[in-house]
């Protein structure tokens, strides 16, 4: 995704540097002309502009919080933009650090897969400074189609939480759904036809459904990823003292599907653990 949505801004005519752990996946874009930063220090030293998107919380404590870190090293009244799907309580620790140097950072989780970073139609759900937020908006506006400002530092990633725990309950229904298609004999890429665009309609239904038919399991999205988000979804549900059974149904079966060895696959896999029922 992230390498997309690279690929867009450069395609707006914006200078990129790119940092990534291993320098081969960045190679299509320095072929375009992105140029290389050998550490994400080299990057806060060049740019004003700090876009993230790495895996995990600890990840993005490390790039922004670390002694080599862009917290330490960024040119003061620089911009920072975490887009990777994390903790809203890191995106406010973040956000205060940078604060004390002078920086701008912003929480921007996204939603729509690897086809909406393809296509620039991403959904962008944006937390921190509302002006900095203005600032940057036309750079967004090159990676999603949905640009939408929530509140303070961490409401972006709150609402990216909102987010997933609607997907985590609607992939169950969309698997069992093809499921039931199948055992009862129908066709079910005709019985797609029919409830894709009535009440029961979704982007899950819609763009995984057909690809569980072909037997596509490639990841969009990674099944080790969403419970990565789930299980922080979950914790910050609890320190709300929020009930979420089926957020915690989801993350289960999530780790028994993990279990099975489709830590890797796509978030559609889950197809393969409800259909596996023995």
């Amino acid at each position: 995704m992230g390498k997309s949505m690279a690929g867009h801004l450069m395609k707006a005519g914006h200078p990129v540097h790119v940092y990534t752990r291993t320098k081969e996946k960045a190679n299509d874009l320095l072929e375009s002309g992105a140029k290389w930063a050998e550490t994400p220090k080299d990057i806060a030293q060049n740019c004003d502009v700090i876009i993230t998107m790495v895996g995990y919380p600890t990840d993005v404590e490390q790039v922004y919080l670390g002694t080599d870190g862009l917290i330490e090293h960024a040119t003061e009244g620089s911009y920072l933009i975490d887009m990777t799907t994390s903790s809203p309580q890191l995106a406010q620790k973040i956000e205060k650090a940078a604060a004390e140097k002078n920086l701008a950072a912003l929480d921007a989780p996204v939603s729509g897969g690897d086809i909406g970073a393809r296509d620039a139609k991403l959904s962008i759900m944006v937390g921190g400074d509302e002006s900095a937020f203005k600032e940057l908006l036309p750079i967004f506006s090159k990676m999603g189609t949905n640009v939408v400002y929530q509140g303070k530092a961490g409401s972006g990633q709150h609402t990216k939480m909102c987010n997933q725990i609607a997907i985590a309950s609607g992939m169950i229904g969309v698997c069992e759904a093809i499921l039931y298609a199948e055992k009862a004999g129908l066709n079910p890429e005709t019985v797609l036809k029919s409830i894709e665009s009535g009440a029961a309609g979704s982007w899950n239904l819609s763009n995984l459904g057909p690809r569980m038919l072909k037997g596509d399991f490639a990841p969009g999205f990674y099944v080790k990823h969403f419970i990565k988000d789930m299980t922080i979804a979950l914790n910050s549900a609890e320190q709300m003292g929020l009930m979420t059974p089926g957020l915690a149904l989801a993350k289960k079966l999530y780790e028994e599907l993990a279990e099975m060895g489709e830590e890797d696959s796509g978030t559609q896999a889950l197809y393969k653990r409800l259909a596996n029922q023995g």
